[in-house]
């Protein structure tokens, strides 16, 4: 790459910065909580969330080519770390297997492995972000209530032995804090008065987004409620809790370093490898859920992906950090509150960084029934009542699979939730025979002075053909034109018909003109 395009690139990561900030001190708001609640579930050094969410934000954010997903440590790793620390004897041995694991996991980049993404139907990704948000929902009402038990980023549905989701939600009304009830309440109202009112009067609340006020005004509440001017209090699991370093000295202590005498034990590869798999499926499927959050619809490179994760599990395991993921939670948030780069991932890891060596006693003050009330607003958005309409309109074969997804992450976990929706997907789609699902031509038009690409679909195209199709439209060059013919297409996967219309919108990026025949756009846009 020239130095021109470097610098050129550099740059066009600030172009939207007046997005990249505001959204960036949201994500930041929102990852504190669920980096130092994932690391006591995983029983690791609090700090330890902190250091991945830093290398999450700074070193996968530049690395990766995802713009709108956001990294970090991942819930659903934090059962397999708990036991792996147990096993090992040493959270300095399962450091080393973490170095070993973004190994593993760059090593799956390099061979190529981020295709598996491409095998997800859209009914089982729309459902995972629908179940995501009814469980971000779910989980964070007892937070907004009061009750703390269960830790901040949790996703399970057996919280404890003989309690659940629902069980510590029926229990939230029977331990209500009014001063948590009280604090949640005003920042609904922010937040909703935010989104509703005050966002299209003035251009400057677009750019102070409510969360970051709603932070505020919670601080201020719990103030209050210290000194007495209310008669509410908070309990010290009631805020965040961040690690307080009174010198420099002190801060360094926070960090620990790998023991890599015993790396080549296979105990030590075994857990490397599992981290690997999980942390890597996780990051493909979340990665396919933010490309279809995107306003733009751009496709993240997976394999690049799965090296940047790589990277970063490196330098975590390198510098004591947990296993990182891309994470749902962060990069719904992230796409809910106006970012268009990856600027704002990066930025996020720059104010965890900041936030820890220069005001940490100043964000535990922050409650955590005020980022309760952010995350319901943004489960809210991931789970809204229309898109199930929408999705039972599409038929059962795209409706079913869907809800077996919702329910299934509801009462297990992400990724049994998201296998038992893709068995019930494959089981829709197996009656249509895999065959060619397409040729390409091309040729030179001399009225426009321009190569011409003329795709041509196959009678019948299932989502497994998604990826060549894919594959074909995104190697097409810039400045080109596309004509793609259904002509001949008796069947079409909805996932191919949704990605065909989506490549329309954001081939004009690239100064690709697109021309289709026979095709029939989604249906829930008929009409329209």
């Amino acid at each position: 790459m020239s130095t021109v395009s470097t610098r050129r690139g550099y740059l066009d990561l600030f172009k939207y910065a007046n997005r990249d900030l505001p959204a960036s001190i949201v994500v930041f708001f929102v990852a504190l909580p669920l980096c130092l609640g994932i690391a006591l579930a995983s029983g690791a050094p609090l700090f330890a969330g902190v250091i991945s969410g830093i290398v999450g934000g700074i070193v996968v954010g530049l690395a990766s080519g995802s713009q709108l997903g956001v990294s970090g440590p991942a819930a659903g790793l934090a059962v397999i770390v708990l036991a792996a620390i147990s096993q090992l004897g040493s959270y300095e041995i399962f450091l080393a297997a973490v170095v070993l694991a973004g190994i593993f996991q760059y090593l799956l980049g390099q061979l190529k492995a981020g295709f598996i993404a491409y095998f997800v139907p859209g009914s089982v990704i729309k459902g995972m972000l629908t179940g995501i948000g009814l469980l971000i929902i779910l989980k964070q009402i007892p937070h907004a209530l009061g009750n703390d038990a269960d830790f901040e980023g949790s996703e399970a549905f057996e919280v404890f032995e003989g309690h659940n989701t629902f069980h510590d939600l029926l229990q939230s009304w029977d331990l209500l804090t009014p001063g948590a009830v009280l604090i949640a309440a005003v920042s609904f109202g922010i937040l909703i008065l935010w989104d509703t009112v005050l966002s299209k009067k003035h251009k400057f609340f677009q750019l102070l987004q409510g969360p970051i006020v709603v932070v505020l005004v919670g601080i201020l509440l719990n103030l209050a409620f210290m000194r007495g001017w209310l008669n509410f209090s908070l309990r010290a699991d009631q805020v965040v809790h961040l690690p307080v370093a009174s010198s420099l000295a002190e801060f360094t202590s926070f960090f620990t370093y790998p023991d890599f005498s015993q790396i080549a034990q296979p105990l030590v590869i075994k857990t490397a490898l599992v981290i690997a798999i999980i942390a890597s499926l996780e990051t493909l499927l979340c990665v396919e859920a933010a490309d279809k959050l995107d306003p733009l619809k751009r496709v993240t490179p997976t394999n690049r992906e799965l090296k940047a994760q790589g990277l970063g599990n490196m330098v975590s395991g390198l510098i004591g950090g947990l296993p990182v993921t891309q994470v749902i939670v962060r990069s719904s948030a992230n796409v809910a509150f106006g970012a268009q780069t990856k600027l704002s991932a990066v930025l996020h890891g720059v104010w965890l960084l900041l936030s820890v060596v220069t005001i940490a006693s100043f964000l535990n003050m922050i409650p955590l029934a005020s980022l309760a009330a952010i995350l319901i607003m943004v489960g809210y958005k991931l789970a809204k009542p229309g898109l199930f309409r929408q999705m039972y309109a599409l038929g059962w074969e795209q409706f079913i699979p869907f809800m077996v997804t919702i329910i299934a992450i509801v009462l297990t976990d992400l990724l049994t939730g998201i296998g038992l929706g893709l068995v019930v997907a494959v089981f829709f789609t197996l009656h249509h025979s895999y065959r060619n699902s397409h040729y390409i031509k091309q040729t030179h038009s001399q009225q426009e002075g321009r190569e011409v690409y003329e795709l041509v679909l196959a009678e019948e195209v299932s989502f497994f053909n998604k990826a060549s199709i894919l594959e074909v439209l995104e190697s097409i060059p810039a400045n080109s034109k596309v004509v793609i013919d259904c002509t001949n297409s008796k069947s079409i996967a909805h996932d191919v018909v949704e990605f065909i219309h989506d490549y329309q919108q954001h081939a004009r990026l690239k100064n690709i003109d697109v021309e289709t025949i026979a095709f029939k756009p989604p249906r829930y846009l008929l009409g329209h």
